[in-house]
Formats: C-alpha cells, structure tokens, sequence
C-alpha cells in the first residue's frame, strides 16, 4: 500500500484550556470543580444568557423582515458604529471626523487576526511587535500564524506582589525600538486581572509617543472590572483624546454573554477620513480572502442592542449585575482564605481586576489540586472568578489551605 500523503503530520498537542476542559467533563468525581474557561457563570455555576439577549432574539424570530442573505464584507454598520462608540465614546472626536476604520470580525480573535494581517502587510515601520508578561496565551499563536517572528515581552506583573510592575513596563517601552508594535490590554488583564491606574495609563501613553509604538488593544471585558463600561473604557479614550493612531480589537462574547456566535469589531483611529477609508478597504479585502464576510446572528443581537436606547440601558444593568457578582466572588474568597488562616497575604485576590486572578499557586500546587481535589485551573495558577459561587467556596477555599499548608513551593508565575 502506497504511504499516505499526511504521513509528515504530527498529532498536535491539544489546546491547554480546551484539553483541561474535556478533561473536566470526563471526570465523574462528584465534587469536581472547573475554575479554567474564561466564561461567565452565575451563582449555581451555570451559563448565564442575558434577558435582553433573549428579548431581542425572540423580536427577530418573530421579524418576518429579516432573511439569510449575505451580510456586506466588513459586516453590519449598526454593529460596527456602535463598538466604535462602545470604546471611544459617543463624543470622539475620531468618530464625529470619520476618522474611525471598522469592521465586524469573528469575536477578539478574529479582530487581532485581521489587525495583524492588516499590519504584517502594510505596516513597514517595523515588524517587532511587544507583548506584556503575562498576555492570553493565543496572542503568541495568532502572531505566529501570521507571520511574525520577533515577538517581544515586556514586564507586567510582579511575581512578588501580584500587581502591576510599571517601572519594569516603562522602562521596557522605553527600551524598544522605535516604531514597535505594543499589545495593551484596555481593561481586565488576561490571565493576570491586573491592570494600570489611570495615571500608570498617561505613563504608557508618554512612552508611545516618544517611541512611535504603535497600540493594539485587545478589549474583550469592556464592563468587566467596574460594571461600567463608560468606566473600563478609559484607556482607549485617553489615548484617543491625545490624537494617536491606535487598534482597538472588541469582544462581545463575554459582555453579551454571546460565546459561541463569534461576535466583535476591529476598530482603526486614523489621522483623517481619507485614511480611515483607505484602511477599511484593505480590511476587507482581507475579510473577503480568509472568510468572505461575517455572521448575522450575534451581530444583529449586539447592533439592535446598540442602537435602541431602552435596550441598551436594559443592557448595561445587566452588565453591572455581571460585574458586581464578580467583585462579590473576589470578595468571598478573600474573606473564606482568611478565616480558614491560609498562610500568605491573599489581598491580591480583590486588588486584581475583571474575570480572572493570578492566584499566586504554583505549578506542583495546581497538580495536587486537580488529582486530589478534582479542581481543574490553569497551571499558571489563574482561576475565572465567577466560577466562585457559594456551593463550592468552602470546598475550593479549604482545596487551596491544604496545598499552601502541605505543598508549599516557590511559586512559579
């Protein structure tokens, strides 16, 4: 028999958070806990789907108006105008000069896949892009199926106080090239919930300029820290306000609770309108040759959401609930860490921010508690807050006692 002509393809491990996840679901131990994917849960740990979302799904299943036809390549307008007002703000000046390039893409990770295509292709000042210390781990996997290989970390956190280490961040900044590309995250730091006051912000913002750096947010938790999305937004509207040209990638999978419809918006601050034209149009013709154009589903959902304005307050309620749970689940383990005397100073729990915490637990730590406690996180120790509710707190908080009393190591971070 002839050998096949896939003979050179390896298995390829699986994706850390997804194999974690399967393994999850394979467990039948009846105490199981998962604290990996980085979803929304509500306090019996269940997925939580947004009432409006509901609401406006049934008004279009009931809107004989609406058919299956292709949306145009860089999506729906309402969609797309109403991210941009989302991050920047329905005062940008940006906005009101036409200075905005948007398009719909396939939630965040469509938005930096596009934006990095875009930038490998017509962005010659340089081809070193920067990338905090910790950063999501699919950042590295969609630079590198891009096409870039000098990919460049810059110090974040502090391993010793889990908070931000800005004098490391600024001086590396200051000590990259001139025209880098730098990868900020707006808000709610991904794995770390660690993120920039506002003062260490106009810090970083004086470093690009001085630089040349080129941003690229990623916002995919916009709400997520505060409750108020006006709030978590101050990064990217300070930047804008300064008049810098800047990528800003939106997720709405997390903050409309729409996971699995792969919904979001790249938006591009240009100098000026006719800028701004020219770069939709080379986004779209990118959109044209990787998918020809996006989704209608979860898009019509957030653009009639955007553009109604009963609905969109009705949303943003629902979205401060969503964040104040999760401060309430800071909060409680916090206060159930100290009650049980866990060895260590645990204030780093309610001081980091947004959906995840770097809880400071090593590597052999994590281990123990998966094979002995069945609590599945990653092994960086980063755990989804809200996956914290009060049926499983006592039984994860005295989990963790046990292996800082019994397991104790350097902590590997």
């Amino acid at each position: 028999m002839a050998a096949s002509v896939f003979g050179n393809v390896e298995l390829a491990p699986p994706d850390l958070i997804f194999g974690l996840q399967a393994k999850f679901n394979a467990d039948t131990h009846p105490d199981k806990c998962t604290l990996v994917v980085g979803a929304y849960r509500d306090d019996d740990g269940k997925p939580y789907v947004l009432p409006v979302v509901r609401n406006v799904e049934k008004q279009m299943a009931n809107d004989h108006t609406l058919n299956h036809e292709y949306l145009p390549i860089e999506g729906l307008k309402d969609l797309v105008t109403g991210g941009a007002r989302l991050c920047l703000g329905k005062d940008s000046i940006s906005i009101t000069e036409n200075r905005v390039a948007g398009i719909q893409s396939l939630s965040g990770t469509g938005a930096l896949s596009i934006c990095f295509q875009f930038l490998k292709k017509f962005y010659t000042k340089s081809q070193i892009v920067y990338i905090p210390k910790p950063t999501w781990g699919n950042h590295k996997g969609v630079l590198a199926q891009v096409g870039y290989t000098d990919v460049r970390e810059y110090r974040y956190l502090d391993s010793t106080t889990l908070g931000l280490n800005c004098e490391g961040l600024i001086e590396d900044l200051n000590n990259a090239p001139d025209n880098s590309i730098v990868l900020l995250h707006g808000c709610a730091q991904n794995p770390c919930g660690v993120d920039p006051n506002e003062a260490e912000w106009e810090a970083i913002y004086k470093v690009c300029k001085s630089k040349g750096l080129l941003p690229v947010f990623d916002m995919a938790y916009q709400g997520f820290v505060s409750g108020d999305p006006e709030i978590d937004a101050f990064a990217v509207r300070y930047f804008d306000k300064q008049g810098i040209e800047m990528f800003i990638c939106q997720s709405f999978a997390k903050i409309f609770g729409l996971y699995n419809e792969r919904c979001g918006c790249l938006q591009v601050v240009c100098k000026d309108s006719q800028l701004a034209m020219n770069v939709q149009s080379q986004l779209k013709i990118i959109i044209r040759r990787n998918y020809s154009n996006p989704p209608n589903h979860g898009g019509r959902i957030v653009a009639t959401i955007f553009n109604n304005s009963a609905l969109y307050e009705e949303w943003k309620d629902q979205l401060r609930a969503m964040g104040t749970r999760i401060l309430q689940c800071r909060s409680m383990l916090h206060q159930k860490l100290n009650e049980l005397e866990v060895p260590g100073d645990w204030s780093h729990i309610i001081n980091q921010k947004g959906m995840f915490t770097f809880t400071g637990l090593s590597t052999k730590q994590v281990g123990v508690l998966q094979e002995k406690y069945h609590i599945y996180l990653l092994p960086s120790g980063r755990i989804n807050m809200c996956a914290i509710n009060h049926n499983n707190l006592n039984y994860i908080s005295n989990a963790i006692k046990d292996v800082v009393v019994n397991f104790s190591e350097t902590s590997q971070l």
